[in-house]
């Protein structure tokens, strides 16, 4: 008998254990899928461990004092995870305050997690020679024979597509059987192209990055300076050792061009993997990293989970994106995910961007990290930036979106047959819908935000829930119906730039346009092949496009983002500004840049247009520091949620009692949040510098706050990449 530890489907943390439950089936190991009837439910658990033992069922319920049950079913013939990544589930789960099980749901793709709706894997049928000896065949017949015997199986569709006319019968006669296997992926075939010639500056850089003794290197180069090649080069010499590299990139937007400069390299020898997959195609590029198929791996958050055994470089372009922080449990951040898989695998982690986050560029000063710079452009030539007042053109009576210097510098171009790109980092025609008689504001049923008009669907949109209702034309106040909508989205700078400059091809790139499957790169090869003048989005076009045509960018509103109240917007403010400026003039043609703002003096527009980085981090750096934010402390978010006020909010007093009497780091709070999806939040932040002190305090809180049975939910966030 064999006698295992199960986990079970369950993100509850009150049932953050393991079951023990039996089995007769000796081929059951750590990692694989079971079936077992948990509390009169029948559910799908996680094998954790196995021990094999000579004591009967009978025997083993005594033993325990409890009646053990026996698996229902194994799922899967091996195991799904590596022994790496079984320790890295287990360190994820305690480093960030999560179940073990969802840690497991989050590494694995959809088809083999280890959840109760787990969806059955695709097959395909395909062919081999029977052990039946033929006996007379005629010329064509025999070619076929002799061929599929050589290759010793292919897919059904493959065979009767090469041999039409005599694949058919020599199936009839029992010389070609079919069997099942499961789909893989196709692999795309691309012309190679060779490696590039470094510049000096980029030859010194790469050096460095190889000699450097930590194993955790930020690489600041400014946008333009050639970062990818050293990716490129140095992933080669990796892969010629027989090992294996991964190549992470914050969004599915930044893939396709990414993709496209990797498989140029290095061929068929790449997986791909991202959100804008199927769970089918998910499973196929797992799998052909889990079989040795490939030794590239380029993709966004979640190829960080991939099943590597012979790891030998992790690049993490744009490593200042908040993308690569999960927003759900666990809400782990993919930095400390490659830096512990590096560890594990003996290799060098870069940490690409032309403008670090903040946590990276002050270890990387303290000599956490090794530093490496890349302070000028291949082409030696970085856009001149001009920074236009929105509330001065206004008084001008000019457009608040579109001010006369940017339609000048726009018209421009557009003559000499060049490219522009728009940025614009708010989606839909206006964010609010407002009553112009009471002033009253459509707020979404669900959620404590304003509705968004979408002139485009003509509907209101929920941007936090989703919700979605038809345009109301009577106020539901005052009965009027006169509506005004201040503010504007992509939808309506869209129109406003179709207005502007009639007969012009525009491109819109945001949250609504490109949920469609390859919606990102449709569009992008699009504007690529020119057949747009103007490519317009949000912040999904700001970083890591490459067009050789985009000689201006117009960052409209650019610094909306310093209207947030989250003590990073400043910093995101000045990433968004560098990285979309980054965007023009990357090749021989000289590159501007406009950047319209209703206070365009703050330090984040200056040191932004001036791609000053260095005094953007002192002055920055020196708020933090007279604040106490990250990175001179640490914080530790604790959001409960509840349908009842109330019930959230007496759980976050009981939790943050808890915390106070430990008296070694300050607790804020509790504070109350938006409601969300109808749901009441109430949060308590941690803040100190004893890092190991804060979360051992805050994992003995959920530990007491289990044992309450009428509880509300709980979510922990480590290191916050926000504070809404």
């Amino acid at each position: 008998m064999v006698i295992a530890q199960v986990w079970i489907e369950h993100a509850n943390l009150k049932l953050d254990q393991t079951y023990t439950y039996v089995s007769d089936d000796d081929s059951l190991c750590a990692g694989k899928r079971v079936l077992i009837n948990f509390n009169g439910r029948n559910i799908v658990g996680f094998v954790d461990s196995v021990e094999r033992s000579d004591e009967t069922i009978q025997q083993l319920s005594k033993r325990l004092g409890f009646s053990v049950k026996k698996i229902d079913d194994i799922i899967d013939q091996e195991s799904l995870v590596t022994d790496e990544l079984r320790n890295l589930a287990f360190w994820m789960a305690k480093e960030t305050i999560s179940p073990v099980i969802s840690c497991f749901q989050a590494m694995l793709p959809s088809k083999i997690k280890p959840s109760s709706h787990h969806k059955t894997i695709k097959m395909e049928t395909w062919v081999k020679v029977s052990d039946v000896q033929p006996v007379r065949l005629t010329p064509k017949q025999n070619v076929a024979y002799l061929f599929l015997k050589k290759h010793q199986e292919m897919s059904l569709t493959q065979w009767r597509s090469e041999f039409k006319s005599v694949s058919k019968k020599l199936e009839d006669l029992n010389l070609v059987i079919h069997f099942e296997k499961e789909a893989s992926a196709k692999q795309e075939m691309v012309e190679m192209k060779a490696d590039l010639v470094l510049t000096k500056e980029q030859k010194r850089a790469k050096k460095e990055i190889e000699k450097c003794k930590q194993n955790v290197v930020l690489l600041h180069g400014v946008t333009g300076s050639g970062k990818t090649e050293i990716y490129l080069q140095m992933a080669r010499e990796v892969i010629q050792k027989n090992k294996q590299v991964l190549i992470l990139v914050p969004e599915i937007s930044l893939t396709p061009q990414m993709v496209q400069r990797v498989k140029e390299r290095f061929g068929s020898d790449v997986a791909i993997y991202h959100s804008g997959l199927n769970d089918q195609e998910k499973y196929e590029q797992y799998q052909l990293i889990r079989h040795h198929q490939v030794h590239v791996v380029v993709g966004t958050r979640s190829a960080v989970f991939m099943p590597f055994d012979h790891l030998g470089l992790i690049v993490m372009d744009e490593e200042h994106d908040q993308s690569y922080k999960q927003d759900s449990v666990p809400q782990y951040h993919c930095r400390d995910i490659c830096i512990q898989r590096a560890m594990m695998h003996g290799c060098k982690v870069i940490l690409g961007s032309a403008t670090p986050s903040l946590d990276s560029y002050a270890r990387a000063v303290k000599n956490v990290y090794g530093l490496v710079t890349l302070s000028e452009r291949i082409n030696h030539s970085l856009p001149e930036v001009i920074c236009v007042s929105t509330k001065e053109a206004m008084r001008k009576g000019q457009s608040y979106m579109l001010t006369d210097l940017l339609k000048e510098k726009i018209n421009d171009r557009l003559s000499k047959g060049e490219q522009v790109i728009l940025l614009l980092n708010r989606r839909g025609y206006s964010p609010v819908l407002k009553c112009a008689d009471c002033g009253e504001v459509l707020m979404c049923e669900h959620c404590d935000v304003a509705l968004s008009y979408h002139k485009q669907d003509n509907c209101l949109k929920c941007h936090v829930c989703g919700a979605v209702k038809p345009l109301i034309r009577i106020c539901p106040k005052c009965k009027g119906t006169h509506w005004i909508l201040p503010g504007f989205g992509t939808q309506k700078l869209e129109e406003e730039v179709q207005k502007s400059f009639p007969g012009v091809v525009t491109i819109r790139m945001d949250a609504d346009t490109t949920s469609k499957k390859n919606a990102h790169q449709k569009l992008l090869d699009a504007f690529g092949r020119k057949e747009a003048q103007i490519l317009i989005g949000t912040q999904m076009i700001a970083k890591g496009l490459d067009y050789p045509d985009v000689t201006l960018v117009g960052v409209v509103n650019a610094d909306a983002g310093l209207n947030h109240t989250d003590f990073r917007s400043v910093e995101t403010t000045f990433h968004l500004i560098v990285q979309a400026s980054g965007r023009s003039g990357r090749s021989e043609k000289k590159g501007e840049v406009v950047l319209q703002a209703f206070d365009p003096h703050h330090y984040a527009i200056t040191t932004g247009a001036s791609n000053d980085f260095l005094t953007f981090f002192q002055k920055e750096m020196e708020y933090r520091r007279l604040t106490q934010n990250p990175p001179y402390t640490y914080l530790i978010s604790i959001v409960f949620s509840d349908m009842s006020e109330s019930v959230a909010r007496n759980d976050a007093l009981s939790f943050a009692s808890v915390l106070r009497k430990e008296n070694i780091f300050k607790v804020l709070g509790p504070s109350e949040l938006t409601r969300i999806q109808d749901r009441h939040r109430i949060r308590i932040l941690c803040k100190g510098k004893d890092f190991l002190k804060m979360k051992e305090a805050v994992r003995h809180a959920v530990e007491l706050h289990r044992s309450n049975k009428k509880r509300s939910s709980l979510s922990v966030d480590v290191n916050p990449q926000h504070l809404d």
